[in-house]
């Protein structure tokens, strides 16, 4: 229903929101068998992500009885940093389903608030998540969507399986590949940003070509695009990073997760100095996270998957609007 009158229904169906709460049922059956915790932490936190692709909300916390600044707050982008708040604590493996909040997203894929499931068990590395991830998903899809059986590749396989390409090549490469495929020139990519080459060859195309009627697990990314993975040394060193693809649908996030403090921090420098160069606002980084990896993170990984997504696969449905009760248009 596109009449603004009608926007006080819901966009999803009924069958549609029921099956949410079946998946929910399944999801916290298969994590009870697996003895991993059930956890909550704040959507409101006092410091975000710093990375120049993932847009926060930001509150201002002024206290409106005494005026006084408390220090603004964020909406949470994910529960990554407290969640591992908990682990250094000695929580031991957890998840969570939470609401998390991108500013400026909004889309057929995309909506500004949305679910997402996270989860970290110590002891795996990303091999052994992907295992997991597999079979979460194989037991939530039951009666609903069957897969063909999975496949793993690795970011180099990729691209040579589907451009012919090697990406750890120059980037004078990448570009005469982009131009060949109908991609480029971009506006704002240049010589000097390699990884903004590899990510418009894999979004565009590549990753539409992932995860026909399977899951599709893509690892060993670019040392450059580790985020808060390991990076294993290799010529070229690799990060311990996977992606989930389903229908050219990108579905989880995972890493084989770093521990070492004072690498995490000089990251989170880069990416403030990159929203400098790229003239986006600064953020504060969460010194309580950073403390916590100095307080000693157990060898972990962990993952993010969005279950608006995986719910929209499963029901291969064509908009989050058809999974979610009441899209950003409807709040």
């Amino acid at each position: 229903m596109n009449d603004a009158k009608d926007h006080w229904r819901p966009s999803a169906s009924l069958e549609a929101i029921q099956l949410r709460a079946k998946l929910l049922a399944r999801l916290r059956q298969y994590f009870d068998g697996e003895g991993v915790l059930e956890v909550e932490t704040p959507l409101m936190v006092s410091g975000t992500i710093p990375d120049p692709h993932i847009p926060s909300f930001s509150i201002d916390s002024t206290n409106s009885q005494n005026n006084a600044d408390d220090s603004n707050r964020y909406l949470s982008s994910s529960p990554e940093f407290a969640m591992k708040r908990l682990l250094a604590a000695g929580i031991g493996s957890i998840y969570q389903v939470c609401k998390a909040f991108r500013q400026d997203e909004q889309g057929r894929m995309h909506n500004p608030e949305f679910t997402m499931l996270e989860w970290y068990r110590v002891g795996f590395d990303h091999h052994q998540l992907m295992d997991d991830v597999v079979a979460l998903i194989t037991k939530m899809a039951e009666g609903i969507r069957y897969f063909e059986t999975e496949e793993r590749l690795t970011y180099r396989a990729v691209f040579q399986r589907y451009l012919g390409l090697d990406p750890f090549d120059d980037v004078r490469s990448l570009m005469d590949c982009a131009r060949d495929q109908g991609v480029g020139p971009v506006h704002g990519l240049d010589d000097t940003d390699r990884d903004g080459w590899l990510d418009l060859l894999m979004g565009q195309c590549i990753q539409p070509q992932l995860g026909k009627n399977r899951m599709t697990l893509v690892y060993d990314y670019p040392a450059s695009q580790a985020a808060l993975a390991r990076i294993r040394a290799e010529s070229p060193p690799v990060a311990e990073r996977f992606e989930l693809f389903i229908d050219g649908v990108e579905l989880a996030n995972g890493f084989h997760e770093l521990l070492d403090a004072e690498e995490q921090r000089q990251r989170f420098d880069q990416d403030l100095s990159r929203r400098k160069i790229d003239s986006l606002e600064p953020v504060l980084l969460d010194e309580y996270f950073l403390e916590a990896l100095e307080a000693g993170l157990p060898a972990c990984s962990g993952v993010a998957l969005g279950l608006d997504r995986l719910q929209l696969v499963l029901m291969e449905a064509r908009s989050l609007d058809e999974v979610m009760a009441f899209p950003f248009d409807r709040m």
